[in-house]
């Protein structure tokens, strides 16, 4: 058990050193703030919480709705530091801000405000409902003020002139000082608040010749923010560097790393990759949001007959799933899902990761490393050394992989995995290629799952109206089908950022392997073969669900003839 805070409770017999470690635990595997688990599992109530947070301060608890804060005090401390720390700022006392919050910050959050600021950092203690009051009162709706906030950094950063005249061919001690100047570490902060605010995926800090985009991928598309001036692309490229762990002196490869943060109160973890390019390092963060992930397979949004046939091939005590799509179409979580749902004592699960990206209590997750020799085909042969019960490989890449996993299926495991292919039945042919025995994959494949992520209509702007002959055309739907039903489309609003869209939904085809189809695998028939026979069969495509969730008004055609 490692958190401070809950050392602290411990120390003060406030909990118990196994309570500690099981909320650790939960907080390590959910991403859930420690404040949270502890009020909702009533080991204290949120009053008796801020008492202690008080007490560990060595501060007071104050009636924030009573307390004079000056207006101005929001000039001397940005809205970003207020929002992305979820402290509101009360007054200045000399050289030192005394913020409210209702959490314990760490001291890692203390120094960053104290650098930011130039200041002493102080602190009282108030309840949450009354410090995300004052922060609003004090700064207004967000998008106002992180638009503000970006034209004010703009000009931070342009006056900033020991940063501009950084060449390509800086001193190490050149960079880390421009990487460590107040406005590149505002920045870099208030792009990753911006991020986790707007639900982006991933981030992608790009520098080109005469350039620096910086851009989100938002419910699956991309959307560039107000650039910054081309000369801070290696101070702040350098700054997300020094922060994920990276070596800032080494430009030439290609290096991988992690953020742990708290942005706004929730744990949210970056995953770092680096790419040498022709004009700079050309940086990508993927955002790991565990508090917001979906691991509940009733939350996954399968049709009702698709989750009774995965619900039943997913309890066979041996046999392989394997989910297919493309990169970024949810595989993972729909894994995930699987796994926590038979995950429970008398099952010994095991995965290889490429890498891991969510801890899931009461499954041992192991994160492939291939540049040390450790292979998902050599995981593999190890976990069968360690008498497990399910197993789950990121992808079978190789033949090598697909045998060991085949192998594990004879030998009484039950086998998860995924493959890039465009559908289901793809995923069979896809085998074949690699050279797996027909009769193999006949006798130990239960059921391949192909699926895509569409965007979802948003509900603030949804609209109804009657589809032309053309748009029935691109569907391959005749008006008798549809009938007077009507489609729907985004018009663009302010809660959507003007996209039409919110959100993202899974569309599925599932394919069990029916005797049938066991019979055209060994004849190694073609994949169109195999899709008609799975048609034949019952399988509705992903094309075919695509269109039920138009019909529902979840999304429009656009997304489905693209993603189908």
């Amino acid at each position: 058990m490692t958190h401070p805070f809950l050392s602290e409770l411990v120390k003060n017999r406030i909990i118990s050193t196994d309570q500690a470690d099981a909320i650790h635990e939960e907080h390590l595997a959910q991403g859930k703030n420690v404040r949270d688990i502890i009020i909702e599992q009533n080991y204290l109530d949120e009053a008796a919480y801020l008492t202690e947070v008080a007490r560990v301060l060595e501060t007071e608890r104050i009636d924030l709705s009573a307390a004079r804060i000056p207006p101005t005090i929001g000039t001397a401390v940005p809205a970003g530091i207020a929002r992305m720390y979820a402290a509101a700022p009360v007054r200045i006392d000399g050289n030192a801000v005394v913020f409210a919050v209702y959490d314990w910050p760490t001291p890692a959050v203390t120094d960053d405000i104290a650098f930011i600021l130039s200041k002493r950092v102080d602190y009282v203690v108030a309840t949450k409902e009354a410090v995300e009051a004052a922060i609003l009162k004090l700064y207004g709706e967000e998008s106002d003020s992180i638009n503000e906030l970006l034209s004010e950094l703009g000009s931070d950063l342009e006056k900033a002139g020991d940063l501009v005249h950084l060449g390509d061919h800086a001193d190490l001690e050149d960079i880390e000082h421009a990487a460590s100047a107040t406005p590149v570490i505002r920045f870099v902060n208030l792009v990753l608040y911006q991020a986790v605010r707007d639900r982006a995926s991933d981030i992608h800090f790009e520098p080109f010749e005469n350039e620096f985009k910086i851009r989100y991928r938002i419910d699956g598309a991309l959307f560039e923010m107000a650039p910054p001036p081309k000369n801070l692309a290696l101070p702040i490229i350098s700054r997300v560097k020094v922060i994920s762990g990276l070596d800032i002196a080494e430009s030439r490869l290609p290096q991988d790393g992690r953020i742990q943060l708290n942005v706004g109160g929730r744990s949210i973890d970056f995953r770092v990759s680096t790419l040498p390019t022709q004009f700079g390092e050309s940086v990508v963060l993927r955002v790991l949001d565990r508090s917001n992930v979906q691991l509940d397979i009733e939350n996954i949004g399968f049709p009702e007959d698709i989750k009774e046939y995965f619900l039943e091939d997913i309890r066979k005590p041996n046999g392989i799933v394997i989910v297919t799509g493309p990169t970024g179409s949810g595989k993972t979580t729909t894994l995930y899902a699987a796994l926590q749902q038979i995950n429970n004592i008398e099952t010994k699960i095991l995965t290889a990761e490429d890498p891991v990206e969510y801890d899931v209590e009461g499954i041992i997750q192991l994160p492939v490393r291939e540049n040390i020799g450790l292979t998902f085909s050599s995981a593999l042969r190890s976990f069968l050394r360690q008498d497990p019960d399910v197993i789950m490989v990121g992808e079978i890449r190789d033949l090598d992989t697909a045998q060991i996993s085949i192998q594990a299926s004879l030998t009484g495991h039950l086998v998860f995995s995924t493959l890039h292919t465009n559908d289901a039945p793809g995923a069979i042919t896809r085998l074949i290629d690699m050279d797996v025995e027909p009769y193999l994959i006949a006798s130990t494949l239960e059921a391949v799952m192909g699926q895509r992520l569409l965007r979802t209509i948003c509900p603030a702007c949804r609209k109804a109206y009657t589809p032309g002959d053309d748009m029935l055309q691109l569907l391959e739907l005749d008006r008798s089908q549809i009938g007077s039903q009507p489609f729907y489309r985004g018009e663009g609003c302010e809660a959507c950022g003007h996209s039409g869209y919110a959100g993202r939904r899974a569309i599925f085809e599932y394919l069990p392997i029916t005797d049938t189809l066991r019979a055209a695998i060994i004849e190694k028939q073609p994949t169109l073969a195999l899709r008609n026979i799975a048609v034949e069969s019952g399988m509705r495509t992903l094309r075919e669900d695509g269109i039920r969730c138009i019909l529902d008004g979840y999304t429009t055609v656009e997304e489905v003839v693209q993603y189908t």
